[in-house]
């Protein structure tokens, strides 16, 4: 669905259009300003109560004079915050994204456009976040799940091409809208790499395993070649529709094999999934966090290094291997 630009008013439409040709910002971040910055103007109207509406979503921002946002003060930005906590629930990373959203907005407004002269969010600070250890499958569910997919009926439908998906994810730690979205001339057979295109519209290459070439090569060797959608022709993960595979079939693909396997799929996810070959490579492969951190497509090398928490083994290990570890005084 998208963005309904007759909805907004003209300095949102303006600020879309800023970080769309300028920031570059993919389609998916663009829904996502759009989203926060019209429920932020609705709260506003609310706020300043400029509206007799009750309903929050049916509030119209349209008709929104710049005058309202001159009125502005950080104090107001923290009710809306406090409006989040309060009235939706909003966890701290939500309202971290928000007041992302948020800052980004009136820079835009005050030093890119010039419509506002000061920038009531130039002093907003970003709601503190606990650090939380993600959720991860061990070296053995990782194995059980990849042998149940390879351990199906050959007749089953999509077997080879659900085992290729499971093991990219598995193997290269990439995000579901990457791996939807791979075409088959982003892959250098000869290299055993591909191309992918990452948040912000970053390019960057993954190198492919063996166990990765050879899930593709087999799931290439049964891909339809016919009746493929146009535009989707060379997309590698093809639906039943022989349509370029959505990011909803992935998901349910991943759940029912979770489920086969017999793991919690309330625990685990596609997303669970970055995290396990992120966690594998970290523990077993002995990567470099800032290798790690160029593989994942990490912005910021601190998103990377919840990975060196995840495995107090490790830690236990370093102590016991210090080499003054056997150096015990001894008693009379």
């Amino acid at each position: 669905m998208g963005i309904k630009t007759d909805e907004n008013p003209y300095f949102l439409n303006s600020f879309l259009d800023y970080i769309e040709t300028i920031l570059n910002k993919s389609p998916n971040t663009i829904k996502e300003y759009n989203y926060d910055i019209s429920n932020f103007l609705r709260f506003l109207l609310l706020h300043f109560n400029l509206t007799d509406e009750e309903e929050f979503k049916n509030i119209i921002i349209k008709d929104m004079n710049i005058e309202i946002l001159k009125k502005i003060k950080l104090n107001d930005l923290h009710a809306y915050l406090a409006y989040l906590t309060r009235e939706h629930h909003s966890k701290a990373a939500t309202r971290a994204r928000k007041v992302a959203s948020l800052k980004t907005f009136f820079n835009y407004l005050t030093t890119k456009a010039n419509i506002l002269e000061i920038n009531p969010a130039q002093n907003l600070e970003s709601p503190k976040l606990d650090k939380r250890v993600p959720k991860y499958l061990s070296l053995d569910d990782s194995k059980r799940l990849l042998n149940s997919v390879a351990n199906k009926d050959p007749k089953s439908r999509n077997k080879l091409r659900d085992y290729a998906i499971i093991t990219l994810f598995l193997n290269c730690g990439m995000r579901l809208s990457e791996l939807v979205n791979i075409n088959i001339k982003d892959i250098n057979f000869s290299d055993e790499k591909l191309n992918v295109i990452g948040k912000g519209n970053k390019e960057r290459t993954i190198y492919l395993n063996k166990a990765c070439m050879s899930a593709i090569t087999e799931y290439l060797k049964i891909r339809p070649k016919d009746r493929i959608k146009i535009t989707d022709k060379d997309a590698l993960f093809l639906s039943e529709r022989n349509e370029r595979i959505s990011q909803r079939t992935v998901q349910t693909v991943v759940k029912n094999e979770l489920a086969r396997a017999g793991l919690d799929t309330r625990k685990y996810s596609t997303h669970k999934l970055r995290h396990t070959a992120a966690t594998l490579m970290y523990k077993y492969g002995h990567v470099d966090i800032r290798a790690l951190q160029e593989l994942l497509g990490h912005e910021s090398i601190s998103t990377t290094e919840i990975y060196t928490h995840v495995d107090n083994s490790q830690i236990r290990a370093a102590v016991e291997n210090n080499p003054l570890a056997d150096n015990i005084m001894k008693t009379k």
